[in-house]
């Protein structure tokens, strides 16, 4: 049995270091693209709900997980745009390799606290329309299915010496 990695999909064979490279940064700046908009959307309704009616009379449970969502958002955001300028300052200094390891670090950093905002949104959002306790059910199911299916489902294979996607 070898100890080689298997190949990658969608790598063809024979691509060259170089060649590899270039194809990781296309991939992970059109991933890139998938989803910042809707972190940045996610942020700007965040940004307006300080300033409606129902605000002054929001209950303190609710302001927290406000203020949870909103900086993990905030940081999300930030994280993911620094992907951005990271590439642009480093541009053309051969340096495409540590931009890549940078910005998975990076964007790994910014999925975590997507899914922390996330997950306060839809307990905040049911805090505010459903009756009490509901809102801690959608929080849990939130919570769950973002680590099942962001973190659980794509890294299971990494800790499994055998198998295949299923």
């Amino acid at each position: 049995m070898s100890d080689e990695r298997p190949h990658e999909s969608g790598a063809p064979p024979g691509e060259t270091e170089k060649m590899r490279v270039d194809r990781e940064l296309i991939e992970f700046l059109n991933e890139l693209r998938v989803v910042l908009p809707g972190v940045q959307v996610l942020f700007a309704f965040l940004l307006t709900l300080p300033f409606t009616s129902y605000w002054p009379e929001a209950d303190p449970e609710v302001r927290v997980a406000y203020v949870i969502a909103f900086y993990s958002i905030a940081l999300a955001a930030v994280l993911m745009m620094t992907v951005s300028s990271f590439h642009r300052l480093r541009f053309r200094q051969g340096d495409k390799e540590r931009i890549l390891r940078a910005s998975n670090r990076l964007i790994m950093a910014g999925i975590a606290c997507l899914a922390v905002g996330m997950v306060a949104v839809s307990w905040m959002i049911s805090e505010i329309l459903f009756a009490q306790g509901t809102a801690n059910i959608i929080g849990v199911i939130a919570a769950l299915l973002v680590i099942v299916l962001w973190f659980i489902l794509p890294l299971r294979r990494r800790f499994m010496r055998y198998g295949n996607d299923g």
